[in-house]
């Protein structure tokens, strides 16, 4: 059986998954260290890759090339956009990814990659801009968990940065430009490299903060990153049950917020 793939920036982002695997064990064998185990019948690897688009590219090529995974988790903190709905300690599960600095700023505004016919990304006749799919039947049962165990999960696009938004008006800027709900600085790398290898990616990211004018003792990392790790292993422990043929009745807690197409 494949293994489940789990990568996040840096290695506190996994400190709980990690510590719930059972048969745990660090490999040094390659580029990027990994560690792996089990969570019931699941081989879940699990790495963390480095900060950045550049070092999540690479470790996710790395990984992808050594052990071919059924599913790629990309996981970790981030900041929420205003009007998102989200709030410090909230989920946030991705529609899809966008690269928010590939492009160029003019003196008419913004242009993006499809704007200078530069696509990232060319398989046959599909091209890819900025915006990376991810998996919708992950994210579907994903928030199909979230509903049954009342847990509020906010599903939309998020946004890939090289800077991240330390003012208000810079995030409203991007969240406006883009209807974005949150942004990190390595969900779309991640999500391209599996693109290119044909594996499934879902991202699922704790609220550590708004974006906002940067005020650090607003922020609650522990309990952004607990809650991503905790619904990180609820989703591990879900995924072989197939998908309902009805939602159920009653009132959902998650919500999916409307996004432009790429």
């Amino acid at each position: 059986m494949k293994p489940i793939m789990v990568q996040a920036a840096v290695p506190r982002e996994l400190e709980l998954l990690i510590a719930s695997l059972e048969g745990s064990r660090t490999s040094e064998s390659g580029v990027y260290p990994t560690t792996e185990g089990f969570l019931g019948e699941a081989q879940l690897v699990c790495c963390a890759g480095g900060v950045g688009k550049a070092n999540a590219a690479a470790a996710a090529t790395a990984l992808l090339e050594r052990h071919r995974p059924s599913l790629v988790i990309v996981t970790g903190c981030g900041g929420a956009y205003p009007g998102s709905g989200l709030a410090v300690g909230g989920l946030a599960i991705a529609s899809d990814e966008l690269f928010a600095d590939e492009g160029v700023e003019t003196p008419d505004g913004w242009l993006d990659l499809q704007a200078m016919q530069l696509p990232m990304f060319s398989q046959g006749t599909q091209h890819y801009y900025n915006t990376i799919p991810l998996s919708r039947h992950a994210a579907e049962k994903a928030m199909q968990l979230a509903d049954s165990h009342g847990v509020r999960l906010v599903r939309g696009r998020f946004l890939t940065v090289s800077a991240c938004s330390g003012t208000r008006a810079r995030g409203l800027e991007l969240s406006r430009r883009h209807r974005a709900i949150c942004e990190n600085m390595e969900g779309a790398a991640v999500a391209l490299a599996a693109l290119r290898y044909g594996i499934p990616c879902l991202e699922i990211r704790g609220i550590s903060n708004l974006v906002e004018d940067r005020d650090l003792t607003r922020w609650d990392l522990p309990r952004a990153l607990e809650v991503a790790q905790r619904f990180v292993i609820k989703i591990v422990e879900d995924l072989q049950r197939p998908l309902p043929v009805e939602e159920p009745a009653g009132t959902a807690t998650s919500k999916e917020l409307p996004h432009d197409p790429a």
